[in-house]
Order: structure tokens, then sequence, then C-alpha cells
């Protein structure tokens, strides 16, 4: 009887030891579940998808005049930065003047060739590259190239004259308005429709606008929106 009395006594201790071994290591498993927990919270990320911080607008400065460009209206990725540049090309929807967002996949050396859409104006900005201002062209050359024989008086406020063939400007007319003031110069109609050019000067810089030739239909409203993209980018808004 001393032997079976005693024999759960020794048994004792190593439950109560063992019980003591198993409690520090699950306080342990506790404590490092909760600091893996804690830095997960921490080093999650909390930023929630929202608008683009890019500028809506980059100044950009051309022959030492500074034009507050849209960032969406550049036509080459190349040239969308601030700072001075020798040249920009852009675009515009029209009637609308909104810049499109439409990618753009166009290179200095295609940017002049590339098929231009018929809902969008075009706009070139660089240093001038003529010391002729486009009104002294206007008075003092263009009328040596002109075709007498084919005057058409003005229809709508809208003058034409078309330019002689074997001179530089072939196959190209010339169209001047008034109130609003226009001038442009425009190829005809042909295997492609015919594109228009109009030039201004704006302190130091050359701007060339492009658009359909179809578009003179509305000639006043073509010049209205030339003139407020240039108070636009350069002056203090529409």
């Amino acid at each position: 009887m001393t032997l079976l009395s005693s024999a759960p006594a020794r048994m004792r201790p190593r439950k109560t030891s063992r019980r003591g071994h198993l409690v520090p290591l699950l306080v342990s498993a506790v404590i490092a579940v909760a600091a893996v927990a804690l830095v997960a919270y921490l080093l999650w990320p909390t930023w929630q998808r929202g608008p683009s911080s890019k500028p809506a607008q980059l100044p950009v400065s051309i022959g030492g005049t500074v034009f507050n460009i849209p960032a969406h209206a550049f036509r080459m990725k190349v040239q969308k930065h601030s700072g001075s540049q020798e040249r920009i090309d852009l675009d515009f929807a029209y009637p609308s003047l909104e810049a499109p967002d439409a990618p753009k996949h166009v290179t200095a050396d295609t940017v002049m060739t590339a098929p231009l859409a018929i809902d969008r104006i075009f706009l070139s900005i660089a240093t001038p590259q003529d010391m002729l201002t486009p009104d002294e062209r206007l008075r003092a050359i263009y009328p040596l190239y002109f075709d007498p024989a084919q005057a058409q008086p003005p229809q709508d406020g809208l003058a034409m004259h078309a330019f002689r063939d074997g001179t530089p400007y072939a196959g190209e007319d010339l169209f001047v308005g008034e109130a609003p003031a226009l001038v442009a110069r425009c190829t005809r109609d042909g295997a492609t429709p015919g594109m228009c050019l109009s030039e201004r000067r704006v302190g130091g810089a050359a701007l060339t606008f492009r658009f359909p030739r179809q578009w003179l239909a509305n000639w006043r409203g073509v010049a209205d929106a030339m003139a407020r993209l240039v108070q636009r980018l350069h002056g203090t808004g529409d």
C-alpha cells in the first residue's frame, strides 16, 4: 500500500512542470502574433486611388514668350515638359477647343505628315524662321503670285485669291476676311481634303494653325476659335 500511494505523488510534479513550460510558450506565441499583426497594420498601404497629381497646364517659353499649355494638348511626349523649347505641336477639339484625351503616336519626323483628324484644330508654336511677319507677307509677297484670271468677289465677307501655276504657292488659294480678321492659305481639295494654314505672331513666337478647308464655310467661327486659343494660351483665359 505504501508503494502504491507514493507512486502518484512522484508523478504530480511532472504534470505541473509540463504545464509550467506550456504557459510561457503560449504567451510568447500570443505576443509574436500580436507583434506581426501590429507590423502588418502599420505597413499596410492606406492610400486610395484618386485623380492624378500631374499639373493640368505646363508653362512653356518659346522665343522668350511664355504660354500655358494644357498637358493633354501636346502631340508628342518628348515636348511635354515645362521650360524653354524651340517648338511645340498641339491639337484641340473643334469647336469646344478642349485638349483631347486620346493618346498621341506622333514623332518629330511624322508630326507634319501624320493624317489630320477633321474635328481638330492643330497649332504649332515655334521660334520664327522667317524674317517677314505674316502681315508683311500678305502685303508684299502674296500679291506677286496671284492669278487675276481666277479672281472672285468676296462671299459672305471672305475673299479668295488663287495663286498662279508655276509659283511657290501653286495649287493653293489665299482667303482673307475681316471682322473678325482671318488670313489662311489653303490647298485645294483633291485626293485628300484641302488643308489651311493661318499664321500669326505673339511676342517672339510664331503660331501656325492648321484646319480643314471645309471649315471655311463657317470662317468667322474658325477665326474666333483661333483668337480664343491665343487668349487662353498666352492671355488670362476666355
